[in-house]
Order: structure tokens, then sequence, then C-alpha cells
């Protein structure tokens, strides 16, 4: 099965630009599909400095949706926003003043993720943050998912140095122009063997995905490895004859850490494998210096424009927002030349149009958070996927409904735990074809966060309420739209999203309803 590989270079024009983020894609673009997806064959899509956020949603959806292995190659800068203190990732026409309309929330890339199986995908990142990011990452971690496979490293802020350069992801580029890509751990400690000294003080992200054994699990914040005096994952440490085998989000096993102590038992407060909950989620830490060795270590925003409308509604205009950055449609990437939305040149074919959508929807593997230790073969989402996969969805949406109710059970109508299963319901209405289901499911989830004392600005709060907009714009019958309307168009007045103008398009397509009565 072909691979897809996003890559994904952004930063600021002008004098808010951190780093030279679009250096890196000519190293990127010339290395081979297959090489940078590791699989026989691959699909590459580029976006290098996009402008819009919504832009890079589709491309970010489409690639999630595909089926086989998805890589994102990320490279760039992160900034806090000033309303919600959220980390953004910002692209070309971003400013402190427009970062909220004008940057990528890294919300949403956790989100078109959440789906997928941490086997079959991966991040690999070099970014640079400014000031207030550096401080928010180092007291609460980078949030990419608890099924995310993530690599890479988060740089501190510059200062007068001037413009900064991806040293770690040109590092991969260079090492994986050999043509032969090792498992991406190894990877990650070949690249920082061979530039300690740039990495010296970074954030570095080593993370195998899944939920972590002694961890919290909730929120899915990247374990960072390595911890304060612990080894960089597949790098020698000085003293120790072999490299140990990395456990995720800690030590390496069986390998004496700088500080002298054994890996594998508790260190900085991170829990040994199988040991106790801490009290709150691993976080990356400052990265120790490593010597090297003595050579090279082997709002969602716009209707789609192929949404059905109800009854007689015209095509939606800007103002309707997409499906949110949650479950993500299915249009798949078309099988052959790479895809590309780049000023940068590269070998190969390349097109500028975006994925073409597949005839219908494609079932991405369904994985949350989930309290307790993975399950390696009872996982529910995996069932459900195989069960939609099967045309069988009565059979889906009966797994999910049973652990919702266990989830209510155990932690409460209003938990995390019972709205994911809720959410994966909504999502289980849109994959066999009822949206007026999936409005109602999306619309209750909500009104239950703002009832639970969400903010209206929650990313969850409009994430459910641009989900409910989307589906509302897919249903053709006329009466049940005018029955969902009203209940729309009052929770959008109080959720307004991210976009201007979504609560006129609902009022506008009321009117319409209306008028073919």
């Amino acid at each position: 099965m072909p691979g897809t590989v996003l890559l994904l270079a952004a930063a600021p024009l002008g004098r808010n630009r951190l780093v030279d983020a679009g250096g890196v894609l000519p190293v990127l673009a010339a290395v081979a599909p297959a090489v940078l997806s590791g699989t026989d064959t691959a699909n590459i899509v580029e976006l290098a400095d996009p402008v819009q956020p919504q832009a890079v949603l589709t491309r970010l959806r489409a690639a999630a949706a595909a089926p086989g292995p998805l890589t994102v190659y990320l490279t760039g800068q992160l900034h806090l926003d000033r309303r919600q203190h959220q980390p953004h990732l910002a692209l070309a026409r971003t400013t402190p003043a427009t970062l909220r309309y004008t940057a990528l929330p890294w919300q949403w890339i956790r989100e078109e993720l959440r789906l997928r199986s941490a086997a079959d995908t991966a991040l690999v990142v070099d970014l640079h943050a400014d000031a207030e990011a550096w401080r928010y990452i180092g007291e609460r971690g980078l949030d990419c998912g608890p099924h995310t496979a993530v690599y890479g490293r988060v740089a501190p802020p510059a200062g007068r140095r001037g413009l900064a350069e991806p040293a770690y992801m040109k590092t991969v580029a260079t090492l994986l122009r050999s043509g032969h890509r090792p498992r991406l751990d190894i990877l990650h400690g070949q690249a920082l063997a061979r530039i300690t000294e740039e990495t010296h003080g970074d954030l570095l992200l080593a993370h195998t995905g899944g939920p972590m054994t002694g961890a919290p699990v909730v929120g899915g914040l990247v374990a960072g490895s390595p911890v304060t005096g612990g080894p960089v994952p597949g790098v020698p440490v000085a003293g120790s004859p072999v490299p140990g085998v990395p456990l995720a989000g800690g030590p390496v096993a069986g390998v004496t850490t700088a500080d002298g102590s054994v890996a594998g038992v508790p260190v900085a407060g991170v829990p040994a494998q199988g040991g106790p909950p801490g009290d709150g989620p691993l976080r990356t830490a400052p990265a120790p210096h490593v010597p090297a060795p003595a050579g090279p270590a082997p709002v969602p925003t716009g209707t789609p424009a192929d949404a059905p409308t109800p009854g007689p509604r015209t095509p939606e205009p800007a103002g309707a927002p997409a499906a949110g950055p949650r479950t993500p449609e299915p249009p798949a990437l078309a099988a052959g030349p790479r895809t590309a939305e780049s000023r940068a040149s590269a070998p190969g074919p390349r097109t500028s149009e975006s994925p073409a959508p597949a005839a219908g929807p494609r079932t991405p593997e369904f994985r949350a958070p989930a309290p307790g230790p993975r399950a390696a073969v009872e996982d529910p989402h995996a069932l459900i996927s195989a069960a939609v996969r099967g045309g069988r969805h009565g059979e889906a949406d009966g797994i999910a409904a049973r652990h919702e109710e266990e989830a209510v059970r155990a932690h409460g109508a209003a938990s995390e735990q019972a709205l994911h299963w809720r959410e994966v319901r909504a999502d289980l209405a849109m994959f066999a074809g009822d949206p007026v289901a999936s409005c109602r499911a999306w619309l209750a989830l909500a009104e239950d966060r703002l009832a639970a004392g969400q903010a209206v600005d929650a990313p969850a709060v409009e994430s459910a309420v641009d989900r409910a907009h989307h589906q509302w714009a897919r249903i053709e019958d006329t009466a049940r739209a005018r029955e969902l309307g009203p209940a729309l168009a009052e929770l959008r007045h109080r959720v307004p999203g991210r976009r201007h103008g979504a609560l006129e398009d609902i009022r506008r397509q009321l009117v319409r309803l209306e008028a073919a009565r």
C-alpha cells in the first residue's frame, strides 16, 4: 500500500520570521518519495510558506484520510495566541496581532491525526518557539495526541543571533538522501549525533505513540526523551558499550545515564515502565549535552464545494465552515505524481492541484485516549474501524455505545472519556451517511460542553459547533434542515467560531428553506 508524505515548511514573511523554514524543502525534495515514506511507493504533498490556515487544514485532512502510512515533516515556528494561550504554527502572513486568524492552531494538527494509528502515523518536526511559546511548552509539553509517533526538536528563541537554521530537519534530509530510511527512532538518534552543538538546550521529542504506561493518557502530551540527565535515544552514551533499547517517553533501557542513574528507574519525575501514574503529564525537558560518537552514527472554514445542501439551497458562501478539525473527510490522494502547493522547485513531476476527492468516505483508524495501558488486541477503536470498513455501521455504533455507557458509569456523563465516545458516535453517523443524526449529536455535544463550563472559544466547543454546521449543510431533507436550523443558529450566535459570517450564512439558508415550503 502506498504511503503519504506531507512536507510542510512555514514561517512569517518579514521581521517576524524566526527560522528559514523554506530552506529545508529543496533538501527534502531531493529524497525519493519511497524513502521519505518508508514504503515501496508514496504520494507527496508539499506546502511551502502557505498563507491560509484552512488551506493547510484541507491538505492535512486529505493526507490523514489516505490509507497507508503517513509521515509529516514539519518545519516552522510556534507562537501563543493572546486570547486562548494555545500554540499556533505561524504561516506566511502571520503577525502578532493576527495570529488567531492567520496561523494554524496546533490543536488542528492533533485533531486531524487523532483517529489514525500510531503504528502508521508519524510527525518529524523542527520547530522554533518564541519566548511565550517556549515557556508554554516547557510547562505543559507539546500536545500531539497519544496516537502519533513524534520525533524532532523544539528550539528556544534565537535572540539576536539572526535567522535560525532548521539544522535538525536538514540533517534528517541529508541522512535520507543515502536512499535508506531506518526506523524513525534510529534516524532521530543519528541526526542528533551529527548536530549535538546545535541542539544543546533544545527540547528533544522522541515518542513512539500510544498511551504511555505509568503516565496520564488524557490530553496525550508528548513525553520527551531525553529527560534531564538522560541519554538521547539512538545515540551512544559516553561510557556505554552498546546503545540500549529506548523506552517510550523515558531513558534508554539498560544503560547508565550521565547522572549515574540506571535507565528504567524513575528519574527526573519520569515513572518507570509500569510504574504508578504521576501527578501530571510527562513533559519534554531541556536536552543534555551528549558527546557525539567518534564517527557518524548509523476553523475550519469554507464549506466544501461538493457538499450537498438541504432542498433548494444554493451553494454556501464563504461564511459557512468546513468540517472542523476532528473527523477527516475522506478525499484520497491520487496515486502517481507528487502534489504540491509550493514555490520551491524539486525533481519529479509535481502538480498544483489538491488531492482529488474519493468516491466515498474512507474510514480512518479510530484511536483515542483511554485510561489504562494499551490493549494490543481488543482495541475497541480498531474493532469499530473494521466494522465501518465492512459496512456494518450498526455494529460499529453498538460498540461505541457500550463503551460510552461504561465511561459514564466509571467517570460520569460530563467526563472527557464519555464525551470522547459521543464524538466517535457522531463521526460514525457521518460515515453511515446520516447527517441528521451527526448534526444532532454535535449540537448536543457542544451544548453539554458549554453547560459544563467550557468557554465559548474553547477548541472542543468551537469544533463541535463547526461540525454540526457542516453536517447541517449536508442534510438534503428540507423539513429536517428547517427543524435543526434554529437550534444551530442559536448555538452559532453564542459560539461564532473563527470565521466571520457563519451565523449570517445560517440565517440566509433558513430564509431560503422557509421560502421553499
